[in-house]
Order: C-alpha cells, then sequence, then structure tokens
C-alpha cells in the first residue's frame, strides 16, 4: 500500500494538489489518505497553505512540499575553479561562494577546501537548521554505484577517489556525486524547460561534455559515461593530441582549451575555456571566429546525437556558450540531421550559467533524499 513517501512524490510531481486530489490520485480511502498527509505535515515534509473555493462546496487548503524544511550545500568542480552554494529544497540559492581552487589541485585539497567554505556559509547564513545533504559535481564521469569518478580524463588523481567517504567524514551528512554535464542539465530542465521529456545539455568550457535527461530523469548510463561527447573522434585531425591521449577527439580540436591555443597563436595569450570567455565577453573578433569554427565541428557530433535521441531541446553552456557558438552549431547540426529529428528542436543557451549546476545538484540530492523509499523508511521508524 502507498506510503506517506508515495504521497509526497505525488505532491512533487504535481507542484501542489488538494487533500481530494491525493484522494482522487491514490484510490486509498479517505482515512488513510488523512493519515498520510497527517504523517507529512507533522514531519514538516509538507505545508497547507491558500484556499480553492470549489462550488457548492468549502474551501481547500493547497499541499506543497515545504522548501524549508532542510537546506542543501552544493559544489561544482570545475577546472579552473570551484563554487560552493547553499540552497533550499527547491533549488533556491541561499548563499554562495566561489574560491580559485580547480580539478587539477587533487581531491584531498579541492574537497578539504569544499568543506570549509560549506562550514563558513553555513556559519554566516540566517535560519540553516537541517542540513539534507551535499551534491558535488566534477568534470568528468561518475561511477553512478559508487560515486567514484571512473577514470576522468582531466582529473588528475581523481580516479576511483572515495568522494562520498571523504567529505562524509569530514560534514557527516548524505554526499551525491555527480558529472558537472548531468547535473547542469538536470538543473536546465527542471528551473528553465520543466515541460520538457527530453533535454541535452553540452557543455563546452575547457572540455566538452554533455548531460542527457530524459522523462525528468539524468540518464548516466551503464557506467556513468553517457554524455562523454568530447572524446568522439573527429576525422582529419589525428595530430591533435587529447587529453585523455588519444588523438583526434572532440575536445582535442574543438574545446575551450584548443581555442585558448589558437588565440595564443595569434598574440592573444589564453590558456583556459575560462580566458576565451573573458576574449568572447569583451567582443573579441578572434575568439568569436574561431568560437564559431568550433561550434561547426561540435555540431557535427551534437547531430548525431539528436538523431538517435530526437530530444526537445539542446542547451548550449559553459564558458563557450555565446552567439557565436550557438550560429556555429546550428550551421552544421541541421544540414546533418533528418527534418524528421529537428522539427521540433530548440536550440538555445543556458539561462542559468554557471548557477545550472547548482540547481541540478540540489534536485538530484532532493531526489534521493526525499524520493518515496527514503521517506516511507523515515516514518516508519
Amino acid at each position: 500500500m502507498p506510503g506517506p513517501g508515495d504521497v509526497l512524490e505525488l505532491i512533487r510531481d504535481r507542484s501542489t494538489l488538494t487533500r481530494g486530489d491525493v484522494l482522487e490520485l491514490t484510490g486509498l480511502s479517505r482515512m488513510t489518505v488523512s493519515a498520510r498527509i497527517d504523517a507529512l505535515l507533522e514531519a514538516g515534509l509538507v505545508v497547507e497553505k491558500g484556499t480553492e473555493r470549489v462550488t457548492g462546496g468549502r474551501p481547500s487548503r493547497r499541499l506543497t512540499f515545504n522548501d524549508a524544511h532542510a537546506t542543501i550545500v552544493a559544489a561544482s568542480v570545475d577546472t579552473t575553479h570551484t563554487s560552493v552554494a547553499l540552497t533550499d529544497l527547491g533549488g533556491r540559492i541561499l548563499a554562495e561562494d566561489r574560491i580559485d581552487v580547480a580539478v587539477a589541485d587533487g581531491p584531498a585539497r579541492t574537497l578539504t577546501a569544499i568543506t570549509e567554505i560549506a562550514r563558513r556559509l553555513i556559519d554566516r547564513a540566517d535560519g540553516v537548521g537541517r542540513l539534507g545533504g551535499i551534491g558535488i559535481s566534477v568534470p568528468g564521469p561518475v561511477d553512478p554505484d559508487t560515486g567514484r569518478p571512473s577514470q576522468p580524463p582531466i582529473m588528475p588523481g581523481w580516479d576511483a577517489f572515495p568522494i562520498p567517504e571523504h567529505v562524509h567524514d569530514a560534514l557527516g551528512i548524505p554526499v551525491l556525486v555527480s558529472n558537472d554535464a548531468d547535473a547542469a542539465a538536470l538543473g536546465e530542465q527542471r528551473r528553465a524547460h520543466p515541460e520538457s521529456r527530453s533535454l541535452c545539455f553540452i557543455k563546452v568550457s575547457s572540455g566538452i561534455g554533455s548531460g542527457i535527461v530524459l522523462g525528468g530523469q539524468v540518464y548516466r548510463g551503464t557506467d556513468g559515461g553517457a554524455g562523454d561527447i568530447g572524446h568522439v573522434k573527429i576525422a582529419g585531425h589525428d595530430d591533435m593530441l587529447c587529453q585523455c591521449g588519444a588523438y583526434g577527439c572532440l575536445a582535442a580540436v574543438a574545446s575551450g582549451g584548443a581555442i585558448a591555443r589558437a588565440m595564443t597563436e595569434l598574440g592573444k595569450p589564453a590558456t583556459s575555456g575560462t580566458d576565451v570567455g573573458a576574449y568572447l565577453a569583451a567582443g573579441d573578433t578572434d575568439a568569436a571566429r574561431l568560437t564559431q569554427e568550433a561550434g561547426r565541428v561540435i555540431g557535427e557530433v551534437v547531430a548525431t546525437v539528436v538523431s538517435l535521441l530526437n530530444p526537445a531541446e539542446v542547451v548550449l553552456g559553459g564558458r563557450l556558450a555565446s552567439a557565436p557558438l550557438l550560429a556555429g552549431v546550428r550551421e552544421t547540426l541541421y544540414p546533418r540531421s533528418l527534418p524528421r529529428a529537428t522539427r521540433h528542436l530548440t536550440i538555445s543557451q543556458s539561462t542559468l550559467g554557471e548557477r545550472a549546476a547548482t540547481v541540478g545538484l540540489a534536485a538530484l540530492v532532493v531526489d534521493r533524499e526525499y524520493s518515496a523509499a527514503a521517506v516511507n523508511g523515515a516514518l516508519a521508524r
């Protein structure tokens, strides 16, 4: 029989419901529904507010998930920096900080910095009570069973590092680890495209990766390697060495790192996608031209993704997300895809920017810690 966790899942899925709605959707008796909802109210997991007057009847109060029930810590590790934020259960950012700790600094230093900043934010923030968990995103594949990085090409020293255990020992709260593009994809879908049944997020920064959301859930693949398009081989570029050790990878040809090298050869020093993004923001014509050229190459690979998955949205994010990148992707994606695969496709830039991963991490933690099974287990104790 459905428990209170199943009722909470319904309320979260529908945003708001009345007791009558729950009665109709579950088919449970009125007494059972009342007991389930009362348990959720007593635990502080839902709140009743507002009224909806039904003709000929009494006003019905609306049940909604209590976003203030706990606070989530979200930490996004990037190639050049790390962002740490506190959010409510709805992904709204309450406080945040950014530190110059990069993935190349290694797991011990990076994770220590994250826990220190998290404690500092918690101490400074007003009204932070229960901590619901911490989500950490990293720029590499993550084993979905262990939460450990799985042979990440651009994360030296991180392979199989026990991130969940290390952070749990420091903070004492549940830990979830995600690939950065996966987290950003879910953030974009939940916040900017909530009606979308399928979305592909393409992150173009110092490297290239993608996150896939199908039916409102992240698709990770068997070993966490789904969406790793940065290491698809591009014909005609066998001389381009990738950080993974192979030649001709998309990331070696069209990433922010590749454009940074081309900019440097033009006498405009750049070492990463962050530097290229700064040139783009300043209106540099060489950066715009090279980024559009990179977009054309990326579009060739994304055309295959679109033909395979037929998504409703392709969202471009990362440091190089810009009008030139968008134009370049469109130039090659549409001609290389069947009209049937693109007739309802929308290609756009990220609306959340760097905060996409933060919003997505909060959603991932909430989906796990407030799942029907987790809540049923907690309330049964």
